[in-house]
């Protein structure tokens, strides 16, 4: 399999932790859904500052790949292993 990446991009996330379906949970927009739209709402919503920030709802991919190299050292994370 072959994954093309582009350099940047962005990626949301929900404003509850993610817990798997069940009948108690799945109203729960919050946790199955990274719309903005949705989660705007949310009492636990955190709007970023820039682009640059990696503790809002949106995030550049960037800031993401940044996070995995500071955090994830025990797995050996490395997002030069990402590129062919």
């Amino acid at each position: 399999m072959r994954i093309f990446m582009f350099k940047e991009g962005l990626a949301r996330f929900a404003t509850d932790e993610y817990v798997g379906p069940t009948k108690g949970n799945l109203d729960n927009l919050f946790m199955h859904l990274t719309n903005y739209a949705i989660n705007k709402n949310s009492d636990a919503f955190v709007k970023g500052e820039d682009e640059d920030d990696d503790s809002g709802h949106k995030r550049s991919f960037s800031s993401i790949l940044a996070y995995l190299e500071e955090n994830e050292k025990e797995r050996e994370f490395n997002s030069e292993k990402l590129v062919d």
